[in-house]
């Protein structure tokens, strides 16, 4: 194999039509682009979500939903992921380094404890949020649930 014989794989590649190559090419005069209007000039650039006049579908349909500019979105990890990590590695003091050093949770998001899942380590357990289900089990195992502030 050298360099000079590479070819694309069979069907990877398509000739290009050769358009206003004279009439016997059969694509010569208006070159496939119809008669008269702006679409057969040069310099034609529709709008973004133009269809021909037809009313575009951005405005057929109605607006609807409502985003709150104030929520606040958690990554959620449960207390079995918690059991998991102190079996995996034995750390008895779980904050938001070992969790995300744990692949548990990216950098930047924010942490909520669910209660999903059985405890029986005595876990201190610092996050961003806990439910009620989730600090109950932390603290019925011995441990403490530490909400971080920042």
């Amino acid at each position: 194999m050298k360099l000079n014989n590479l070819t694309p794989a069979k069907g990877a590649t398509h000739t290009s039509k050769r358009l206003g190559r004279g009439q016997g090419s059969g694509k010569g005069g208006t070159s496939t682009r119809g008669t008269k209007g702006a679409q057969a000039r040069a310099g034609y650039e529709h709008k973004v979500g133009f269809e021909g006049g037809q009313m575009p579908i951005q405005r057929r349909l109605p607006k609807f939903g409502f985003k709150n500019p104030t929520r606040v979105e958690y990554k959620a990890i449960n207390v079995s992921d918690l059991q998991a990590l102190f079996d995996a590695t034995g750390i008895a003091k779980i904050d938001l380094d070992v969790i995300v050093d744990a692949g548990l949770a990216p950098v930047k998001e924010l942490v909520k404890v669910l209660g999903n899942g059985e405890l029986t380590a005595a876990l201190e357990v610092s996050a961003d949020a806990f439910s009620k289900s989730a600090i109950a089990k932390i603290e019925a195992a011995g441990g403490k649930a530490i909400i971080v502030e920042e």
